[in-house]
């Protein structure tokens, strides 16, 4: 799963070819875009603290993002393949569809916050939409965290 583009070359200086620092890189970019989605529904929850202006029903969307996430990079690629992984409970079957629900329970928070910020805020002509746009942006940071950090990495540096 995580060497889709492995075999994609590029000629790079240098310099600038990563190497042994993938997991790193990836790892990094995942934790600030992680971070930046917490950051911005943080501050919109600060902003707008009445129930009124931002509902605090809302803040589940982003715990389910942030649920899957977990579920998404708890199963590795050799666990779905099957190369390391026939014991426990279900096997190769059960870390398969471990990562098919999270994936359901991503895509489903990104929906969600789209229908909140379209559905909640920009056709009830609110005021402040900054309340959607940043429940739209935390999930959606915290999706491409989850990606990155799912297939942003390889693990044959892992042995």
């Amino acid at each position: 799963m995580s060497g889709c583009l492995d075999n994609v070359q590029c000629h790079l200086p240098e310099c600038c070819r990563i190497g042994d620092k993938r997991n790193a890189i990836a790892s990094v970019l995942a934790g600030i875009f992680f971070f930046h989605g917490w950051w911005i529904i943080i501050d919109a929850a600060v902003l707008y603290p009445d129930n009124s202006q931002m509902k605090h029903a809302y803040h589940v969307v982003g715990i389910f993002s942030t649920v899957a996430f977990f579920m998404i990079n708890a199963v590795s690629s050799g666990q779905i393949r099957g190369d390391n992984y026939n014991s426990g409970c279900l096997g190769q079957t059960g870390a398969r569809i471990w990562l098919f629900i999270g994936f359901m329970l991503a895509f489903g928070s990104l929906i969600g916050s789209c229908w909140i910020l379209f559905g909640g805020y920009v056709t009830n002509n609110f005021e402040a939409v900054y309340p959607g746009v940043a429940i739209f942006l935390q999930n959606f940071f915290i999706f491409i965290a989850s990606m990155i950090f799912k297939f942003g990495r390889t693990e044959d540096l892992w042995e």
